[in-house]
């Protein structure tokens, strides 16, 4: 006997316990009386015990019956719970989803995305955590998260990525340098071998490099200090003696005090912000909040 027919049994015990009344159960179980009747005497002989007494008028339950009637009740009410979780969660409207932010890119689109999957999937449990692309890169390879923000190019085969949000790339300078008086746009020959302050490339190689090859395209980027996060990068500029290329929401955001902010010249450099998930992810939440992207 398989599972399913088994369960099938059980229902249509469980109505017929509410019913006593082989004719009213099977009416409401949409099957005809005989179908009925020979189910529950397969259900009686696979249980080796009688659970109804038949009668003229409907049936009765025997004691054991009575007993089988309310376990069956509780084993069908866990089944309910279980198929509407799992339901839920094939569709997205439960289940978890591990996620994390990237540092330099929190606010803005970013955080709108996450508040709209929110509100569209209340009942997806979302597990946040903040780090920089190189460690969220990392976690989705092992399969210890199911989503990440992070600053593209990612070059890794096995994980999807989706541009989320484009910005502008500030130039950051101490309030007392020349170029930060009377002057709102900076051309790259003027950073030429300026001295640098940057966060380690281990942090985000692809946005490492392509801040890099934006800002000093021919060459002249003279790094001379490095800096764990992008607020401890602008309070180094704000000290005056280095200067720094920065995203321009996470720059504007922080206001550090002693920090003039430019704009460069044309073309304007800039950094991407980008959803990444596993390929050959089956996590119903991903694919719903990706769909989020359009």
């Amino acid at each position: 006997m398989d599972a399913w027919s088994d369960l099938r049994r059980l229902r249509y015990f469980a109505v017929l316990a509410e019913e006593l009344h082989f004719t009213r159960a099977a009416a409401r179980l949409h099957i005809a009386q005989p179908a009925l009747s020979q189910q529950i005497r397969a259900l009686e002989r696979q249980l080796g015990v009688p659970l109804v007494h038949r009668t003229s008028r409907g049936c009765t339950l025997t004691e054991v019956g009575r007993r089988v009637a309310a376990e069956t009740a509780r084993l069908l009410a866990d089944v309910d719970a279980g198929t509407a979780r799992i339901r839920d969660l094939v569709q997205g409207r439960g289940g978890r989803l591990r996620l994390a932010y990237t540092r330099s890119a929190r606010g803005g689109p970013v955080d709108a995305l996450v508040a709209r999957f929110r509100a569209a999937h209340p009942d997806v449990e979302v597990v946040a955590e903040t780090a920089w692309t190189a460690p969220n890169v990392a976690g989705l390879l092992a399969g210890r998260l199911d989503a990440a923000f992070v600053r593209p190019p990612v070059d890794e085969p096995a994980l999807a990525c989706r541009t989320v949000d484009t910005e502008e790339l500030l130039l950051a300078l101490p309030a007392g340098h020349p170029l930060a008086t009377g002057r709102r746009r900076i051309t790259r020959a003027e950073v030429v071998d300026l001295p640098a302050v940057m966060w380690s490339r281990d942090n985000g190689p692809g946005m490492f490099d392509r801040t890099i090859a934006q800002v000093w395209p021919r060459g002249g980027f003279r790094l001379v200090r490095q800096e764990p996060d992008d607020e401890q990068l602008l309070r180094a500029v704000a000290q005056g003696d280095v200067i720094a290329a920065v995203p321009a929401g996470r720059a504007r955001a922080l206001k550090v005090p002693g920090v003039r902010l430019r704009r460069f010249t044309s073309p304007t450099p800039t950094v991407d912000v980008g959803l990444a998930w596993p390929r050959d992810t089956t996590n119903p939440a991903v694919h719903a909040l990706v769909a989020l992207l359009g």
